[in-house]
């Protein structure tokens, strides 16, 4: 229950959104040290016999600043800015107001100098070196123009050794910590472009794993993945689920007579025009070597047809130039609807088969496999956890393999 209440304050107090709470945290610690800094002033004016008067407007200007910022990243009202989190702002504002209590602090004012360090080290947040060296040069000029205006103007006037050992400090503290703020700004921003880099790699080695790399379609296991996924929503929606095997007539011999490397450009060509005439919904997949499974989601059996019967005159009309000779393809199709209580390798063995069908009547046609007969489909519908194992059963067949389409004959 307590654990709970907290989740809920630290929520309300700090919001639900990750990056948000990240800007509203840092932004509160900035607040947390303005705070410190007005108290320790408050202490200083019984302490040091400081202005109680002026005291107390440095402490509400530069609280009520700080509150100000707070609540703009804490509201989101700042994400409307180039800088969401306002740490520009933030760290001027603080240096400002630090430069101010050097003047008013009297001969306390060496303790003002360690906050310094503390307000430009907030730096290293930034992800921009303009605003760090920004900063820098800032506090180059605010800072000696204060130690400045304590020598002219305060009464009685403070050694001139104690004040250029201050200069000395606060230009030594001011080099060293822009140093160190633009050092580990050069180290995240290298870690950031690894992380684009890996990102990056990442998605070549997943596109590698689910693309054939010779005509860009899906690769087997893949498209494996896919018919299972499909096969669970077909059968909880009662739609149909369509595959059908393609392959390309004759093409060992445009292998054998023009090389394998016009081979390749065959099997992209038969791609590209493929995909140029399926819908968006389909779904194409190189199966291993010169075969292809097509996926025809929520579509019926006329239509089906009718798209294979579109798609097998597109590739025999597409001519393939190659120097001065043009080579013309033509694809054989089968294709079977899946049955209730069948597995997908069975919907294939039968596309395959109607797919030799094709071939046997004379190739570059389309031929659909006959329905199952109720009484050859004996097993119950599947299982979740069979109907989950069946890419993997898919999966499992290499390419090239000989258990669906055996290729010699084709």
């Amino acid at each position: 229950m307590s654990r709970q209440f907290l989740q809920r304050c630290s929520v309300l107090l700090l919001g639900s959104e990750e990056k948000q709470r990240r800007k509203t945290k840092m932004t509160a610690l900035a607040t947390a040290l303005m705070v410190c800094c007005t108290l320790a002033m408050g202490l200083l004016v019984d302490g040091s016999g400081l202005n109680p008067q002026v005291v107390a407007w440095w402490a509400t200007l530069a609280l009520v600043g700080m509150f100000v910022v707070l609540a703009l990243v804490r509201s989101g009202w700042s994400e409307r800015y180039s800088d969401p989190s306002l740490a520009l702002f933030q760290m001027l504002w603080a240096l400002t107001f630090n430069a101010v209590a050097y003047v008013i602090a009297g001969p306390a004012r060496a303790l003002v100098l360690p906050v310094l360090v503390v307000i430009m080290m907030f730096g290293i947040f930034s992800h921009h070196r303009r605003q760090t060296l920004s900063l820098f040069f800032y506090a180059m000029t605010v800072y000696p123009l204060a130690i400045l205006v304590t020598a002219v103007l305060e009464t009685p006037r403070p050694p001139l050794a104690v004040l250029a050992a201050h200069l000395i400090i606060v230009m030594a503290s001011l080099v060293t910590s822009t140093l160190m703020c633009l050092q580990v700004q050069g180290i995240r921003s290298r870690l950031r472009r690894q992380k684009a880099q890996l990102q990056d790699a990442l998605q070549q080695i997943q596109h590698m794993a689910m693309r054939d790399h010779l005509t860009g379609l899906i690769n087997r296991r893949q498209m494996s993945e896919l018919m299972a996924l499909e096969l669970r929503r077909c059968q909880r929606s009662g739609r149909p689920l369509l595959l059908a095997q393609l392959d390309i007539d004759h093409f060992k011999t445009i292998n054998d007579t023009h090389g394998h490397a016009v081979g390749d450009l065959a099997l992209q060509a038969f791609s590209q025009t493929a995909l140029a005439n399926l819908r968006s919904s389909d779904v194409l997949a190189r199966w291993g070597g010169e075969e292809f499974v097509l996926l025809m989601c929520d579509t019926q059996p006329g239509a089906a047809t009718e798209l294979l019967e579109r798609l097998v005159s597109a590739v025999k009309a597409h001519v393939l130039a190659h120097g001065t000779q043009s080579i013309r393809m033509t694809v054989s199709i089968g294709w079977a609807q899946h049955q209730h209580g069948e597995s997908l390798e069975e919907t294939l063995q039968r596309a395959d088969q109607a797919l030799y069908k094709s071939k046997r009547d004379g190739r570059n046609r389309v031929t659909q496999a006959p329905p199952v007969k109720a009484s050859t489909v004996p097993r119950p519908p599947l299982h979740a956890d069979t109907k989950a194992a069946v890419a993997l059963q898919l999966a499992s067949v290499e390419p090239g393999s000989t258990r669906f389409s055996p290729s010699a004959s084709r």
